[in-house]
């Protein structure tokens, strides 16, 4: 996963990734009276933006709401996107390990994603399935982007959080697996962002919260690249997908994904001149 995340990352000079997480409702009404509109939806605007992105992150809630069409579009959709550019299915997966060998099992061979997010809270054996195959990885929940997160993640573990805690796991697992496993952690956390950066400089990050969520682009510049030059995976969803409501949407989209790849790329600018 990490080698194919930097050569994406190297060829489009981006650490952009797009969330395709497309609701028909939000979507054009040109688009919603297509016969399959999410493919068509998600197919211009990955056209319009693959030359912009280091990877693209569908949601499987999204596609799940829509039942086996759905599921069928997503499907058409992974296939349609350029082969040097990795997929995160973003299924927060978390379960048994017979189960989880099934999901891994749909989400490598019959999607051919390259990565999915999950749940650490089962342990190792949860997440053995997903880490079995050197070329693909998963990004560990740490430190979320939602406003609730502290509830559970703050909590004590002996000395430390339990987000610090689920870092210094994935950094065992991924000694034991090496180069499988990153770390999900919010820009809407700045402070715990530079923490974790700091207890697990190896691990690639997987970054949501900014726009929308109004996190710091700041600090996913300065603190999500690995020691070894890996930069994050700085996502974004509804303000690329839905950066118009015209027949222009995919356009709309592009502009609005160069604007923020330049805005990263212009942090990083910043941070190495200060070093």
């Amino acid at each position: 996963m990490r080698s194919k995340l930097l050569a994406s990352q190297t060829a489009h000079s981006s650490w952009l990734c797009i969330g395709l997480d497309p609701a028909v409702e939000r979507m054009p009404p040109a688009v919603r009276g297509m016969d399959e509109p999410l493919v068509g939806f998600c197919r211009a605007i990955i056209e319009a933006t693959s030359d912009l992105v280091c990877a693209y992150k569908p949601n499987l809630g999204f596609w799940l709401a829509e039942g086996v069409a759905g599921l069928a579009a997503l499907q058409t959709v992974i296939a349609s996107i350029p082969a040097g550019i990795p997929v995160i299915l973003d299924g927060k997966f978390g379960d048994v390990g017979h189960t989880a060998a099934a999901y891994a099992r749909f989400a490598f061979e019959q999607l051919g994603v390259d990565a999915v997010t999950a749940n650490p809270y089962l342990g190792i054996d949860a997440l053995r399935p997903f880490l079995a195959d050197g070329e693909r990885g998963v990004f560990l929940l740490a430190r979320t982007s939602n406003p609730s997160a502290p509830d559970l993640q703050d909590q004590p573990v002996g000395k430390q959080t339990l987000y610090e805690h689920v870092a210094q796991l994935a950094i065992q697992w991924d000694a034991e697996l090496p180069g499988t496993c990153g770390l999900v952690v919010g820009a809407t956390y700045p402070g715990e962002l530079a923490l974790l950066r700091s207890r697990a400089p190896g691990l690639p990050f997987l970054i949501p919260g900014i726009g929308a969520q109004g996190g710091s682009l700041s600090a996913a510049a300065s603190h999500g690249p690995t020691a070894d030059g890996v930069g994050p995976v700085i996502n974004s969803s509804r303000g690329i997908l839905y950066a118009s409501s015209g027949p222009d949407f995919a356009e709309a989209a592009r502009a609005a994904a160069l604007v923020l790849r330049d805005c990263i790329n212009e942090e990083r600018q910043g941070d190495e001149e200060t070093r």
